[in-house]
C-alpha cells in the first residue's frame, strides 16, 4: 500500500470533438445518463454516469481524434455483470454500426475465463466491455500478447 492509501477510480475524463455526437454514442449506444454539463467559454463539457454515480467526463476540447502513438490513455475497460451482457452490448453496437477491433466475444489470453469485446467510441478511443469470468473457451486474438494491449 502506498503512503497516501488505497486509491481507486473515480472516474475517467476523454476529449472529445463532437460532444454531441460522443454523448449520443455513450448515452445511446453505451447507457450512460447525462448526470450534469456546461459550457465553459464555449469549451462544453458532459459528466456521464449509471446510478447518479460519475463514471465518465466528455471535454469538447480535441482538435483530432484519438491517436494510439501518443502517450495518454491507452484504453477504457468496462465491466459488465455477466457474459450474456456483453453479448447484448455487442449486438447493440453491431447495430449501430461501430468498429470492433477483434470478431465477437475473444479471452484476454489464451485459455483465460476472462474475455469480453474491444471496439472504438466516434473519436476512436479504444474501448473494452468485458468481464471477469464466463468467456472461457473463447478464442483469443495473440497466443503471446494480452488482448487488450494491441488493438
Amino acid at each position: 500500500m502506498s503512503a497516501i492509501g488505497t486509491l481507486n477510480t473515480a472516474h475517467i475524463g476523454i476529449n472529445v470533438t463532437d460532444l454531441d455526437r460522443s454523448l449520443r454514442f455513450y448515452g445511446d449506444v453505451l447507457g450512460f445518463e447525462v448526470i450534469g454539463s456546461g459550457d465553459a467559454d464555449g469549451r462544453r463539457y458532459a459528466f456521464l454516469g449509471q446510478d447518479g454515480r460519475l463514471a465518465v467526463t466528455l471535454w469538447q476540447q480535441a482538435g483530432g481524434g484519438y491517436d494510439a502513438t501518443l502517450a495518454g490513455l491507452h484504453h477504457l475497460a468496462f465491466e459488465a455483470e455477466s457474459i450474456e451482457k456483453v453479448r447484448e452490448a455487442e449486438a447493440a453496437l453491431r447495430e449501430r454500426g461501430v468498429t470492433f477491433a477483434h470478431e465477437g466475444v475473444v479471452a484476454h489470453h489464451e485459455g483465460a475465463a476472462s474475455g469480453g469485446i474491444f471496439f472504438h467510441d466516434p473519436d476512436g478511443t479504444r474501448l473494452e466491455i468485458s468481464v471477469p469470468q464466463g468467456a472461457e473457451g473463447a478464442p483469443a486474438p495473440s497466443a503471446t500478447a494480452p488482448t487488450c494491449g494491441f488493438f
